[in-house]
């Protein structure tokens, strides 16, 4: 019998449930649980259903005891800034608001009012973002300023999750840091920023770092799914267990965290608070034993699951990147642009985009298609050359991990115009980076070098 380590790895469109296990140096995954997620419009309000989600957590463990697989400890990731205010009985005050919610429509005027731009970027590190927590906060403070007066916890979505497992409450370091309210130097929250902005600053827990230990299940839970683990903290922000799952041990790796966001940089032991790299837009979240993901946000393959909603789920991913192919639309976007993250339709906000910078107006699908996965290939290109320039290092080779490395067209469009080799794989890198984390809290590994190499050793990739 193995041992096991349950990830859940929780996006913004899917969540799934992976078993993990060490079996002499490689690593085996199975997926148990996969559920569909999504935001909600509840009362004029987009937000996450956490009972449902929770639901499935359970679901999936359920599973794994019918198939005689006890997990050794569980983990949950997902994605960042979004959270949870709760009462004194620990009940959510409010809902779950997401973040492309308009909510935040203007937010960061207000904060600016109080800190200006650049210090805020000199004291956090943290792209700006209108979604961010620190705004979000903001939206809260200005339009329901009652919730702070009944708020007991601040969690954020992994910490909520973890809570409900346990009972236990923990803000985790990788998924703080995108709250744009932590200070990348004491790894702490800026307690001087939450008092500036208005922010009860007892209501945010204290920060662990990935790797800890929760203890194990509530009774409650142990009972519901007939067995009791140990829930160890993962970097709960997904792209920090991504991150985890790059195959290289080499110094200055170029990656690309490819899914419903991109995210492409490098792996840093020092944050880059710089007036440079604040013009540029690059931000330093946090990452396992304190690295630093010095990287920007490039709006993914949201735009293209977007658009295959739009088109009624008639084509599958593959099919589109193969009619994209065939298209001879040569326009480009900027993914970018704030017009592309929450549209009400992609294709008319792709559309207007080009007529108003005078391009050619896409119209078939596969024209859609062509434009915005080119559009994406030229951003990385734009990207490179900025990470190249901060770092003042020259890449031979980037590494895209996650669901969107399956996209070979993407990966060719990149390849021509970055200029690199790049490497594609492994698929599940979230999902390999929890369990990773899991596995050196209990000696599976004895570092995180002979994680990666195991990863490399036990996950197929593409060259490019």
């Amino acid at each position: 019998m193995g041992k096991y380590f349950a990830a859940v790895d929780m996006g913004a469109s899917s969540g799934r449930l992976i078993l993990g296990e060490n079996d002499n140096g490689i690593i085996k995954l199975e997926e148990i649980h996969r559920f569909e997620n999504g935001l909600k419009d509840i009362d004029g309000h987009l937000c996450w259903d956490t009972n449902y989600l929770f639901g499935e957590i359970l679901v999936g463990l359920k599973k794994c005891k019918e198939i005689g697989k006890i997990p050794s400890s569980i983990g949950v990731d997902t994605w960042g800034v979004d959270f949870v205010l709760l009462d004194e009985n620990d009940e959510i005050i409010g809902q779950a608001v997401g973040y492309r919610d308009s909510r935040n429509d203007g937010m960061d005027e207000e904060v600016y009012k109080i800190i200006s731009e650049e210090d805020l970027y000199s004291r956090t590190g943290i792209q700006k973002a209108i979604y961010n927590t620190i705004y979000q906060l903001m939206a809260v403070k200005r339009n329901n300023p009652e919730y702070f007066i009944k708020a007991k916890s601040f969690l954020m979505m992994p910490d909520y999750m973890h809570f409900l497992l346990t009972g236990k409450k923990a803000q985790e370091y990788t998924i703080a840091t995108t709250s744009q309210l932590i200070n990348p130097w004491t790894k702490d929250w800026d307690y001087e920023l939450l008092d500036m902005l208005g922010y009860p600053k007892e209501i945010f827990q204290k920060v662990a770092t990935p790797g800890s230990s929760l203890g194990h299940l509530r009774g409650e839970i142990i009972k519901e799914v007939g067995f009791d683990c140990e829930v160890i903290l993962p970097g709960s922000h997904d792209t920090a267990s991504a991150v985890l799952a790059v195959p290289s041990n080499e110094k200055n790796t170029l990656y690309i965290s490819s899914g419903t966001w991109s995210l492409m940089g490098v792996e840093a032991m020092s944050p880059d608070c710089s007036k440079e790299s604040h013009s540029l837009n690059f931000t330093n979240e946090g990452g396992y034993s304190y690295r630093f993901r010095y990287l920007k946000n490039i709006m993914g393959l949201w735009m293209i699951q977007n658009l295959k909603k739009e088109l009624d789920n008639k084509y599958s991913f593959a099919k589109l990147c193969e009619m994209a192919e065939e298209s001879s639309c040569d326009s480009i976007v900027d993914c970018n642009d704030e017009s592309f993250l929450a549209p009400k339709s992609m294709r008319a906000a792709v559309m207007t985009y080009c007529i108003n910078s005078s391009q050619a107006v896409p119209k078939e699908p596969a024209d859609f298609a062509r434009v915005i996965y080119h559009s994406l290939a030229v951003c990385y290109k734009k990207t490179l050359k900025e990470i190249e320039s901060i770092q003042k290092v020259k890449y031979q080779k980037l590494f895209i991990v996650g669901g969107g490395s399956n996209a070979k067209y993407l990966n060719e469009l990149t390849a021509k115009e970055t200029g690199l080799t790049v490497s594609a794989g492994p698929t599940e890198a979230t999902a390999i980076g929890n369990i990773i984390v899991q596995m050196l809290a209990q000696h599976e590994f004895s570092s995180l070098e002979e994680a990666r190499s195991a990863v490399a050793e036990s996950f197929d990739v593409n060259i490019y």
